[in-house]
């Protein structure tokens, strides 16, 4: 936080993306981890209201506005203001996002038309909103794709990304994942673990799970499995450092094999307590298509 910020600042966050991607659902955590939260705000009341919580002296040290198309011409103020608030003020952006199909999905759901979409199609309000946010998404500190998250993955995405400063200043996700189901879309690492055998083809292993001794000795007892984690360990360390650094807070490195139920299990789970010592990291594990199949 820069020296020459006035007295009771605090963090402020800017809540943007597209329409569907889960913004009220991101508001809600947000305001559940303590934010003071303010929903549909034009973009020329930030300043406003930052100096407002510059005025209570800390008693609202996490402000979160959500700024969206819903403010018409107004919105296009947006990125200058955001630029202009950066001078001597913690102020991140965050960028909610997830493919058409399924923000078609979504708005379909509730029967509700995009707000952009005027006489056209719920297509047609989409790629407008997409050709209007491309600079605020291209320039965002923290984007999140929202397509593959259900309301409980995403808040508590939000809770590992948005919690109050503590011990930890980055929060890293080991996600293993089955290729065979896609990409996590979100991941900013991806490493293959079909270089080693499968457990599927072995008879007395194939109902078991990465979480289970039996599939996990297999795991690591293949030649390159150990080689690997130490390896992959001690690469990522000067990663999450260069990312605190960047203040960037949250990251997640994804884990694959075709299933996603033994190897990449096994895998991250191990991974994971190799930076376990990490300093103000928190290492989570999290196994997104275990029970899958």
């Amino acid at each position: 936080m820069a020296d020459d910020q006035p007295p009771g600042a605090g963090e402020v966050l800017i809540v943007t993306g597209m329409s569907g991607a889960g913004r009220s659902t991101v508001a809600n955590a947000l305001e559940d981890l303590g934010w003071y939260v303010v929903d549909n705000l034009p973009p020329q009341m930030l300043r406003p209201l930052l100096e407002l919580s510059d005025l209570a002296q800390g008693a609202v040290p996490r402000v979160a506005a959500v700024v969206d198309v819903r403010g018409r011409e107004l919105f296009a103020a947006l990125p200058e203001v955001a630029r202009s608030l950066r001078d001597g003020r913690s102020v991140r952006v965050l960028f909610l996002d997830a493919s058409d199909d399924v923000l078609v999905r979504r708005f379909e759901a509730v029967r509700r038309p995009h707000p952009l979409q005027q006489t056209g199609t719920i297509v047609d309000g989409i790629r407008r909103e997409r050709t209007l946010l491309a600079p605020l998404r291209e320039h965002a500190d923290v984007i999140i794709d929202t397509s593959g998250y259900n309301i409980h993955d995403l808040t508590t995405r939000i809770a590992e990304s948005f919690a109050a400063e503590g011990t930890a200043a980055h929060t890293l996700t080991i996600m293993s994942f089955g290729f065979k189901y896609g990409l996590p879309p979100d991941a900013d690492l991806v490493a293959d673990m079909r270089f080693l055998p499968n457990p599927f083809w072995n008879d007395q292993l194939r109902s078991q799970t990465g979480l289970d001794e039996a599939v996990k000795t297999f795991v690591l007892n293949q030649v390159g499995a150990l080689e690997f984690l130490d390896a992959y360990g001690q690469a990522l360390r000067p990663v999450l450092e260069g990312y605190q650094r960047e203040n960037k807070r949250h990251s997640i490195v994804a884990i694959g094999c075709t299933g996603g139920k033994h190897r990449s299990v096994v895998m991250a789970q191990e991974l994971a307590l190799r930076l376990s010592d990490l300093p103000a990291v928190a290492v989570t594990v999290t196994h997104r298509d275990l029970g899958r199949e």
